[in-house]
């Protein structure tokens, strides 16, 4: 099966590229003050601009209002807007319908009760993204590398795509894609050496990783009968 890798978090030149030179499909900029990732509209537009025909652009906001949604949309230009704060379905198709570009978003999973939530959101999102629940007084609602328990996406079926996220790896992808059967892997402090520094080699080994799972779940694919290959994962 295809999978479609997201690096998120991305400040410079050179990690952005070595994001775009490993294969990533998709790289994030993130609009929150308070995380290390932050980045101003005039940084993001002309970082952004260099992935522009090379990869989906990606803009991370936590609770934007109007207003700076606006801001992001006009300079940067997204080709998809990722809600990673507390916003209800209700501001999720209202965003939808305002931007009229597709629109992603995050749920905090830490236990099989946040797994109720999901329908609502796959109503009005185009995407979401299943990340692990911030830790009890943390800063950051994402990107605080801790995974949930992957078991309890087990069966799960949205009947619309979703993403992974929460303390991936390169190590411990390819182990996460097999529990989840996620068709998407979104990776930001996986592939840090400090909060906001991102690391070359680390973005190429998560990439390589994906990759090999991938390729290896479509052998396992070709190799079952016809008759048996939509239960590869």
């Amino acid at each position: 099966m295809a999978i479609e890798i997201k690096i998120c978090g991305l400040k410079t030149p050179e990690t952005l590229e070595a994001a775009l030179a490993a294969g990533a499909d998709m790289v994030g900029a993130v609009f929150f003050a308070p995380s290390p990732r932050h980045l101003d509209l005039a940084t993001a537009a002309a970082l952004m601009a260099r992935a522009r025909g090379r990869a989906q652009v990606v803009a991370l906001t936590v609770d934007a209002d109007d207003a700076a949604l606006d801001d992001i949309v006009a300079a940067v230009d997204p080709q998809a807007l990722q809600l990673h704060g507390r916003e209800t379905a209700e501001r999720v198709a209202a965003i939808r319908a305002r931007f009229g570009r597709p629109v992603w978003k995050a749920i905090g999973i830490a236990g099989r009760e946040d797994l109720a939530r999901l329908p609502d959101y796959a109503a009005v999102a185009d995407r979401l993204l299943l990340d692990a629940k911030a830790p009890k007084g943390a800063a950051l609602p994402g990107g605080n590398g801790v995974p949930f328990d992957w078991n309890l996406l087990a069966g799960l079926d949205l009947a619309k795509p979703f993403m992974l996220s929460g303390g991936l790896t390169p190590e411990n992808v390819g182990h996460a894609l097999a529990l989840t059967r996620a068709r998407g892997v979104d990776v930001s402090s996986g592939v840090e050496s400090a909060p906001g520094v991102k690391d070359p080699a680390r973005i190429a080994a998560f990439v390589r990783a994906a990759r090999a799972f991938e390729t290896a779940a479509g052998s396992r694919a070709s190799a079952l009968p016809a008759e048996q290959t939509s239960l590869a994962p």
